[in-house]
């Protein structure tokens, strides 16, 4: 069974599985984190759709590269969870199935390649407070408690 955060599902909708790749990327007591200005602001950690035929792996090094202009190397798989949400930029409803991931900042490339998008290196003890996604404040908590134990 995967966890689940957020709203939980209306029977009577019929929600589109959209499974998804996003990473925590710390170096020395920072991490990245990519802003979205639109359709509406947040702080997210980088990461975001797999599309059809594409691994999770590869969708995880595109779409860091897209949101925050940033290589990786060495993605762990660390966690799973699904949240049921409204994406009207996809005029559809979906059931996302996030995989989280631990990698190391490899090298910036250059900006961010996906518009109203920006990286972000923050003291990871904000990050928690920062991030909107519960699912993504779950991992993020759960790696910062590790790496304080560790």
């Amino acid at each position: 069974m995967i966890r689940r955060f957020g709203a939980v599902p209306e029977r009577s909708i019929r929600y589109t599985r959209r499974p998804g790749a996003y990473v925590i990327l710390p170096y020395r007591g920072m991490i990245l984190l990519t802003y979205q200005a639109a359709p509406f602001w947040e702080f997210q950690l980088p990461g975001g759709g797999i599309d059809l035929g594409e691994s999770p792996i590869r969708a995880l090094h595109r779409e860091v590269l897209e949101e925050t202009g940033w290589s990786l190397s060495r993605p762990r798989r660390i966690g799973v969870f699904r949240k049921f949400v409204d994406m009207p930029e996809y005029s559809l409803k979906a059931e996302k199935v996030c995989t989280i991931y631990l990698a190391q900042p490899a090298c910036r490339i250059g900006p961010p390649r996906e518009a109203d998008h920006s990286a972000h290196w923050v003291p990871q003890n904000l990050v928690p407070s920062l991030l909107k996604n519960s699912g993504d404040q779950h991992f993020m908590t759960k790696y910062l408690s590790r790496a304080r134990a560790g």
